[in-house]
């Protein structure tokens, strides 16, 4: 008898999430990556309709938030803003799988008002846009302050990260912290409210948009921090920009033979209503199961860098499962307001 194509996402999530957990294994991988680990481990075990993968990634985050919490007794006293961002995610995450330390996250509180906003972000979110003159870390290592266009210490000319990529840190990093209980930098509020800003979001266009790749993440963050990941649905009329942009570019995720892109896809479609038996759903789905990789993951194999080997395992996995949502609301209910806009004519 031939396989449903439900049961062929079951199983392909379930490979992705035990590959997911192979990488986290290695020592090496968990001392760089350990929050992510665990960040993409209560995920996926906090609204898994699948009662068993729902149950093997609460057992595998339970296991290595144990590991983090041994390896992250306190703050360091010299931390970086870098390091303690990691901190505040690693720390939620380890006590939302149920492994808690209550005498960190007053630790972790004070350390983060010895940061301004600029030094996560690049900017500060209360008073102004995000910016296009935030530099990429150099390749000696070096970090560099905004505005500076060659790397203090070696010299180099700097890559800019870009304003959409300098605002996806800055809406993850504030939710994330508020969902703490803690506040980095700003609240997320005040990243959010440069949405209207950060319109139109433009496609592709043939190759001549050079932000199109990190649009597309700004907006499936978006939706991510606004429904909890993928804890609630949301109502196409809230973001209809979003929802509009995600129906028109699917497709060219697909074309770009890039499955990390089409899972976030995927599951952003979801969270606005649209069913498996959706056409574009359907066609997502057959092109991720088309893309597993023998390991159990995706994208390119032993790539050298571990963020490239897990990560499009966790968001194929988080597009093909299935997710037992809690109604249709926003993270922030508050927030609503903010997204009050004019509502053009969306596709179903």
């Amino acid at each position: 008898m031939r396989k449903t194509l439900a049961v062929k996402r079951a199983e392909a999530a379930m490979r992705g999430l035990e590959f997911i957990y192979h990488v986290a294994c290695d020592a090496e991988s968990f001392e760089d990556y350990g929050h992510d680990f665990l960040f993409c481990f209560y995920t996926i075990a906090s609204n898994s309709r699948d009662d068993d993968l729902r149950r093997k990634a609460r057992r595998m985050g339970r296991e290595l938030a144990r590991v983090w919490r041994d390896e992250h007794p306190t703050v360091p006293e010299r931390i970086s803003a870098y390091d303690l961002s990691n901190m505040v995610v690693g720390s939620d995450a380890a006590d939302r799988l149920g492994v808690r330390d209550e005498k960190l996250k007053p630790r972790i509180r004070r350390a983060l008002r010895e940061f301004a906003a600029e030094d996560f972000y690049g900017f500060d979110p209360s008073r102004e846009p995000p910016r296009d003159d935030v530099p990429e870390d150099c390749e000696c290592g070096a970090d560099n302050r905004t505005g500076r266009k060659n790397c203090r210490r070696c010299g180099r000319p700097l890559e800019m990260i870009g304003r959409y990529g300098v605002w996806i840190d800055a809406l993850v990093m504030t939710y994330l912290a508020e969902r703490y209980g803690v506040v980095a930098g700003a609240p997320y509020k005040d990243a959010l409210k440069w949405r209207p800003h950060m319109l139109p979001y433009r496609g592709a266009e043939g190759g001549e948009n050079p932000d199109y790749y990190w649009t597309v993440y700004a907006v499936t963050h978006v939706v991510y921090t606004l429904n909890h990941y993928n804890v609630y649905q949301l109502s196409p009329g809230w973001l209809p920009e979003e929802f509009e942009f995600l129906l028109a570019n699917l497709d060219e995720a697909i074309a770009q033979e890039d499955p990390e892109m089409t899972g976030e896809f995927l599951d952003c479609l979801k969270a606005f209503g649209l069913g498996d038996d959706h056409p574009l759903i359907r066609k997502g789905t057959r092109y991720l199961l088309s893309k597993q990789n023998e390991d159990g993951g995706w994208g390119v194999m032993n790539a050298e860098h571990t963020y490239q080997r897990y990560h499009p395992a966790f968001t194929v996995v988080n597009g093909l499962r299935d997710i037992a949502w809690r109604g249709q609301r926003l993270s922030f209910p508050k927030l609503k307001s903010m997204l009050s806009r004019p509502v053009s004519k969306i596709q179903a």
